[in-house]
């Protein structure tokens, strides 16, 4: 199948020292924490795609998310799409409702029950917002079509097919959406529409009802030649974890007549390590930092403080002081900072915080523990019982407590 998705290629936008407790003087500010130099303008930039809207800054899947998507200025923001009970396409990534909505405040006995086992009316009762932050309390559960709404023709939308098993006759509706509503014709003649998924079966299905819309087979890892032929049938691109991802398996793509595509890649410094291997375009949670790296912009503009390392403990116990999981914090510019009440949230909302009291002077770092421990100067223990971070694949934002994103890391 030959590849209309490199039309858009194009058009792309594309050891603790000197830390105080309490107060402490402030310096004069300095030039904010430093990305790592954007691609040189004689590089094409990849596209770039809000993942689950902009789910690094917004609750995700929700008409916000999708909003900052947009004002972003990155290609396309990404959504998943389920049917419910009643066959409403509605947007949700999760197979139950527990993780991202007040469930268990209005359904209290469904928390764990399917999500597509819910009718629209009742998705509709759900408050889909209020577990990312209090500013959100009142999102819904979108429609399919509100992301069509919010979409314009130089930010577009990727539909992920999400579980198609637990939705059955979805290719076929959303193939019918995308032909038959206005909002989604003019997205489609624009070329600013693609559809994906895990399911391969669902994927030749939908290839089959629609093949003029952009097709991307997701896989975990990318595989050898013969089963990216096998793709190349009815797919055109591949996307693909990009903490896995080598040059061998960027050359068998490209031989294969495929573009690349990678996620989720939420810091700049991994966004830049995936362009440096090829990549054709990059998923990420940050669309709004990511953008401004790539056109050269201050990525944290304001900020002093970075994320150093995310650590766990190689023996498996990760809520002991001084040897269980933390994230290590560093004032990088010559001012001092007061980090009190500042927050560590990572891709699944698990949070972090730092307590009062907090100031890093020039240089100092601060280790924010998730278990117990006795508070120094150089470590803020949280007091969990249980490791929260998934330090093997880890994903983090730094916040204030005025809701300012300060930095983000992914190793």
């Amino acid at each position: 199948m030959a590849s209309r998705f490199a039309k858009t290629l194009t058009g792309t936008a594309a050891a603790a020292v000197g830390l105080t407790l309490l107060a402490a003087p402030a310096a004069s500010a300095q030039a904010p924490v430093q990305a790592p130099a954007a691609p040189a303008q004689d590089d094409a930039p990849p596209i770039l795609i809000g993942h689950r809207g902009a789910a690094g800054t917004a609750p995700e899947n929700t008409v916000a998310a999708f909003k900052d998507g947009r004002k972003s200025g990155a290609d396309f923001f990404e959504i998943d799409v389920q049917l419910s009970s009643d066959g409403v396409p509605f947007l949700f990534h999760d197979d139950t409702p527990a993780r991202t909505t007040n469930v268990e405040d209005v359904f209290p006995d469904r928390a764990t029950d399917p999500i597509t086992s819910f009718t629209w009316a009742e998705l509709q009762q759900l408050d889909a917002g209020s577990y990312f932050d209090d500013q959100f309390v009142g999102e819904r559960i979108p429609h399919l079509d509100d992301a069509a709404k919010v979409a314009t023709t130089k930010t577009g939308v990727y539909i992920e097919i999400k579980s198609p098993v637990n939705s059955p006759g979805i290719e076929q509706l959303v193939a019918d959406e995308l032909r038959t509503d206005k909002t989604w014709q003019r997205l489609v003649a624009a070329d600013k529409v693609q559809v994906l998924g895990f399911d391969e079966g669902s994927n030749r299905t939908f290839a089959g009802i629609a093949p003029d819309i952009e097709l991307q087979q997701l896989a975990g890892v990318v595989p050898g030649p013969a089963v990216l032929a096998s793709w190349a049938t009815f797919a055109d691109s591949v996307g693909t974890n990009y903490r896995v991802l080598t040059p061998q398996n960027v050359s068998d793509v490209k031989a294969g007549g495929l573009v690349l595509g990678v996620y989720t890649v939420n810091s700049p410094e991994a966004v830049q390590a995936s362009i440096d291997l090829g990549v054709d375009a990059v998923t990420t949670d940050f669309p709004i930092q990511n953008v401004r790296y790539l056109k050269g912009a201050p990525v944290f503009p304001g900020s002093g403080v970075e994320i150093v390392d995310s650590v766990n403990n190689p023996a498996g116990d990760d809520v002991q002081p001084e040897t269980g999981e933390h994230v290590l914090l560093r004032n990088a510019i010559t001012r001092s900072i007061d980090v009190s009440g500042y927050l560590l949230r990572d891709a699944a909302n698990n949070i972090l915080t730092v307590g009062d009291g907090y100031v890093l002077d020039a240089g100092a770092e601060l280790r924010v523990y998730t278990g117990p421990g006795t508070n120094t100067p150089e470590a803020y223990y949280n007091g969990g019982t249980a490791s929260l971070l998934n330090n093997g694949g880890e994903s983090l934002g730094l916040w204030t407590p005025e809701d300012k994103l300060q930095d983000v890391f992914a190793n």
